[in-house]
């Protein structure tokens, strides 16, 4: 399988997919994935793979933000006629050449959950492109940046992440093709990893 291959199949496929998959007993297990959620007014929700739209049906889009992404064009311009003016927001939507994660990773509450899907969105081959702070290569804070993290990490950023501990799990993955300083010393650096 491959995915050109597998826009074929969908675009044979999509003028009688619901007829399979969205009765009986697909049906039913549709339901029974979406009888236990409960979401709040302002929630977003991003269905991947959303195919005809089949899943929407169970998800009322009034007070939350919807996204929908699938790769086949066809099984989403079906889900997209099926829930005209509904404000769900339909995207064409593959793994990426190039994902960028500018200022991300020292921010966000868990930079090694964003990394792997960083990893897991980007082409075999693909590229990520990294500009960040990071704490030095060695994992030595001096004392003052020891003394001002936890204060600086309140106003929402972390001078203390570890870049090569962060994507250790990853290693068998990647490749890091460069890795350079290009702010304040070396504690801002551009990274450019590889997917294998």
């Amino acid at each position: 399988m491959n995915n050109q291959w597998n826009k074929i199949i969908y675009k044979i496929w999509s003028p009688f997919y619901d007829q399979f998959f969205n009765s009986g007993a697909f049906l039913k297990a549709r339901k029974k994935l979406f009888e236990d959620v409960k979401l709040h007014e302002g929630s977003k929700v991003l269905f991947v793979g959303v195919g005809t739209g089949a899943d929407l049906e169970f998800i009322d889009p009034e007070k939350i933000e919807i996204t929908a992404i699938d790769f086949s064009p066809d099984m989403l311009a079906k889900a997209q006629s099926r829930f005209q003016n509904r404000g769900i927001k339909f995207m064409e939507m593959d793994a990426q050449n190039l994902v960028v994660g500018s200022l991300i990773l020292s921010v966000v509450p868990d930079s090694d959950k964003t990394l792997r899907e960083m990893i897991r969105v980007t082409k075999k081959s693909g590229e990520l492109l990294l500009f960040d702070k990071f704490s030095p290569k060695n994992g030595e804070l001096s004392i003052g940046k020891k003394l001002l993290r936890p204060i600086i990490s309140w106003l929402g950023t972390d001078i203390g992440l570890s870049f090569e501990k962060t994507i250790q799990p990853y290693i068998n993955l990647i490749q890091i093709t460069s890795d350079e300083p290009v702010l304040f010393g070396e504690m801002y650096r551009k990274i450019k990893v590889q997917k294998r």
